[in-house]
């Protein structure tokens, strides 16, 4: 068997970033999410609609990594959730365009200080300019996988 093909695990940059993310994903669900009864995709969608305002849904689909047919049903229930509105875009009556509500901004406000406590506990120890560099190679590697 000296032949197998050995793949350490523990070194082994998807099984990593998969690790990393799924104990992200669960303590900021236990943390904030569920009292909110957010998803982590519904979370996603908040998110960006808080950063960059509002925003066709074919493009919210590509800005959230959420299959479009996925992210229609999870916006319709945001909708009827009160935290983000849908209407036709003005410019294209095919295209849908969504906007953080009031009450998903109100939202929004309470859980991202508790993201960023979050954050800062994943990273503490690592001084800022390693942690710079982990995001920058975290973004090109999935600039990498996007095309």
């Amino acid at each position: 068997m000296a032949n197998r093909r050995h793949l350490d695990l523990d070194d082994y940059l998807p099984y990593l970033v998969n690790r990393v993310g799924s104990a992200l994903v669960s303590n900021f669900t236990k943390d904030a999410l569920v009292s909110e009864r957010l998803s982590i995709a519904m979370w996603r969608v908040l998110a960006v609609l808080s950063n960059n305002g509002e925003q066709r849904q074919i493009d919210l689909a590509e800005m959230t990594s959420i299959d479009v047919s996925t992210l229609s049903r999870l916006v319709t229930r945001l909708v009827s959730r009160g935290l983000v509105t849908r209407r036709r875009s003005k410019t294209n009556s095919r295209e849908v365009v969504v906007q953080l509500s009031a009450k998903g901004r109100k939202v929004v406000d309470r859980v991202i200080p508790i993201a960023k406590r979050l954050e800062t506990r994943a990273v503490a120890g690592l001084p800022s300019k390693e942690l710079a560099a982990v995001k920058r190679g975290l973004q090109r590697i999935f600039r990498n996988l996007a095309r």
